[in-house]
């Protein structure tokens, strides 16, 4: 008789215990889903971030191409630029950027190479205004652009503003 009240009190803790682990267990579970949630959204805000760092490249072609070019001309809208530019052998070319929303197009002696943007940014705003002093000419570009990604529809603005050389003559 004292081994079936021995077995039964042993059964009340085996319970106990059973329900603990399972409490630890469901804890530690949540815990772990919880961290693998944080960085999923740590990886795709890096992710957004680095798009849009790799995006300055954007202005980066605009600014070489304008400084290679020797006179400016603005369309009637402020979005697109033509350049006049000397090729490689020393005859007149046409560089332009057009913005055909949401790309930014660059055409080179009436060819289109092809957007300058990523396909997952989109070009939310652009303008060229151009800038003429006594000595030079420059071109003030300003960039937006936003990741197709990006939830929080963040805009990321960037501002330039580039000499031509081809019109520098210094001082």
């Amino acid at each position: 008789m004292i081994e079936i009240i021995k077995k039964k009190k042993n059964g009340g803790y085996a319970i106990l215990e059973l329900l603990f682990y399972i409490a630890f267990f469901g804890t530690l579970s949540l815990l772990t889903i919880n961290a693998m949630i944080t960085m999923a959204k740590s990886f795709k805000e890096t992710a957004i971030q680095a798009e849009f760092v790799r995006s300055g490249t954007i202005m980066e072609r605009m600014s070489r191409e304008i400084k290679q070019a020797y006179n400016i001309d603005l369309t009637s809208t402020a979005t697109d630029l033509k350049l006049n530019v000397k090729d490689s052998a020393g005859a007149d070319k046409i560089v332009e950027f057009k913005f055909v929303s949401p790309n930014i197009q660059l055409w080179d002696a009436g060819v289109n190479v092809g957007n300058l943007n990523p396909p997952n940014m989109r070009v939310t705003n652009i303008s060229f205004t151009q800038i003429t002093a006594l000595k030079d000419k420059s071109v003030n570009i300003v960039l937006s652009i936003r990741s197709n990604n990006d939830t929080l529809a963040r805009v990321l603005d960037f501002h330039d503003t580039i000499v031509l050389r081809g019109t520098y003559k210094g001082s």
